[in-house]
């Protein structure tokens, strides 16, 4: 069976620290802990008092000065690991962690997961090619050497990398390696540390490279794990669960996120607030729990997107300048049905085809597949239709030859709609409005990703509530924005109120209209 060394680097908070290791080490497992030689010496010794005892706990025989960016991250890693693999000769695997991860499954769990696959568990891709790196430096933090810390020695780290730069003092990748980067949180078979250790031995050159490169630690291990581990043996993945806000700092976890942590297909998670009293808690008991049955949905991200995304509505810089100089054209009209069931929407277009001889286009600004001409490739993505809307529709009506065309929208784009009525072509709008049941909403969280088939019901509970609201808002948000011809079908309503209102739109007979709106089942999921 598994039993894990955790490899532990941290710098403040020793109660936790202590706590954390007594938890990890109660059911058999180790660790090796490096604290930085920076942080308080009253915080160490407090440590040390009350784990020296432990023969399950050991500390890296060398304390190193910590430095965000720096080699000191990895070299107190190794040190931290050479402990490790000295102390704990029966550790099969290394697990590396910080203060603030805490387990989030159960020792049975995490030790059953790790014996199933024979494996090693980092996330490391090609360091050019993957785009992991989203903005910044790339190839200079490789090619130029680094000396100094950016963040507390901002004027000598720039100056050098300038000085570099103006003499072309670039240097050269080691030929035989190809760089990787990913997550610093891995966890590591005792064989591949062993080689890993002797690499670091061998290959002094490596060492010297990577040691004046800038930010290693998301580097160092990725790339020598690549090289002495066949890819079969390797999973590009980390099994710490951490997300990351728009602004790219890591997400905190509270008290009330315990049930989404649990249903994450993740061992542990990071970061946990210090003031996280009963999170901590409760996650501390259940380590060392046995029989625990694990719901894995892992909705976590698309979740955490969703929810704060919606403070983001309506914000957006000035437009584009091919949308303030374009027009559909004055003698045109842009019919748009609006639903959030899309299905229904696509069944009432269906039956406005058969009534009239209106070009009518599905979701073109929410479904990639929408059925759409050639039209020189604007049509080739929705990021490229929607930044080119008016041009997009504009293309539309010269290919199918007409001054009316119909088109489907979700009730979430008012943004283009408000476009579109500013248009100096007549808009007019259709809104569609559904009745949501709870199991509509259940199938629309899973479709969207919101939620998984083991999602449990209190999450769901909690969650349905924030759906509802949600589209309750967004009708809410066309109905406020007042536009000037505006028809609205309702399930709720008659069969012939709701011609009326579609003859509106049509402007057909209210006899043609209630030929669509009788039609059975109309409304139906």
């Amino acid at each position: 069976m598994a039993k894990i060394a955790y490899i532990l680097l941290c710098h403040k908070d020793p109660v936790s620290i202590i706590r954390q290791a007594e938890r990890l080490t109660a059911v058999g497992d180790y660790m090796s802990i490096h604290f930085d030689a920076s942080a308080d010496a009253e915080h160490y010794r407090k440590i040390r008092k009350a784990l020296d005892d432990n023969p399950n706990v050991t500390f890296a025989a060398k304390r190193i000065k910590c430095g965000w960016g720096e080699w000191s991250l990895v070299q107190a890693t190794l040190n931290a690991v050479q402990a490790a693999v000295t102390t704990f000769p029966r550790a099969t695997h290394f697990y590396m962690l910080s203060g603030d991860c805490m387990a989030i499954k159960a020792a049975e769990y995490t030790h059953s997961f790790l014996d199933n696959d024979d494996v090693d568990y980092i996330e490391s891709v090609d360091y050019f090619d993957s785009g992991w790196i989203k903005t910044g430096w790339t190839e200079e933090r490789l090619i130029y050497r680094h000396w100094f810390n950016e963040r507390t020695q901002k004027k000598r780290f720039y100056a050098m990398f300038e000085l570099q730069k103006r003499l072309g003092l670039t240097r050269n990748i080691p030929s035989d390696i190809q760089v990787q980067i990913g997550s610093q949180w891995w966890c590591l078979r005792r064989r591949t540390i062993e080689s890993l250790l002797e690499f670091c031995a061998q290959r002094r050159d490596v060492i010297r490279f990577f040691r004046t490169t800038w930010i290693p630690d998301e580097t160092f291990f990725q790339t020598v794990v690549r090289h002495l581990v066949p890819e079969k043996e390797i999973r590009s993945r980390t099994l710490t669960f951490l997300m990351f806000t728009d602004y790219g700092m890591p997400v905190t976890f509270y008290n009330d996120h315990y049930d989404l942590l649990l249903s994450q297909d993740y061992l542990f998670a990071r970061k946990i607030s210090a003031d996280a009293h009963d999170l901590k808690r409760r996650l501390g008991l259940l380590y060392a729990a046995q029989g625990v049955q694990f719901q894995i949905s892992n909705e976590g991200r698309s979740l955490f997107r969703f929810l704060t995304g919606r403070g983001r509505i309506g914000r957006r810089f000035s437009t584009r300048f091919w949308e303030t100089e374009s027009t559909l054209g004055r003698e045109r009209e842009l019919l748009i049905v609006v639903c959030k069931k899309w299905h229904v929407a696509k069944r009432v277009l269906e039956h406005i085809r058969q009534t009239t001889n209106v070009p009518a286009i599905e979701y073109v600004f929410n479904e990639e597949t929408a059925p759409l001409p050639a039209l020189g490739g604007i049509e080739k993505t929705l990021g490229k239709r929607t930044r080119h809307r008016r041009a997009l529709v504009r293309m539309l009506f010269d290919y199918f030859e007409t001054d009316r065309l119909i088109v489907c929208m979700d009730p979430s784009n008012l943004e283009l709609l408000e476009d579109f009525v500013a248009d100096r072509s007549v808009t007019r709008i259709l809104e569609i409005e559904c009745i949501f049941t709870d199991e509509y909403l259940v199938g629309h969280s899973m479709r969207v990703g919101l939620a998984g088939e083991q999602t449990s019901q209190e999450t769901l509970d909690r969650l349905l509530p924030t759906i509802r609201n949600d589209m309750i808002y967004e009708s809410d948000a066309i109905r406020d924005a007042q536009f000037e011809n505006h028809s609205r079908m309702r399930e709720s309503a008659s069969s012939g109120e709701n011609a009326e209102q579609l003859a509106n739109f049509l402007g057909l007979s209210v006899e043609k209209a209630h030929e669509i709106t009788s039609t059975e089942n109309l409304f139906a999921d």
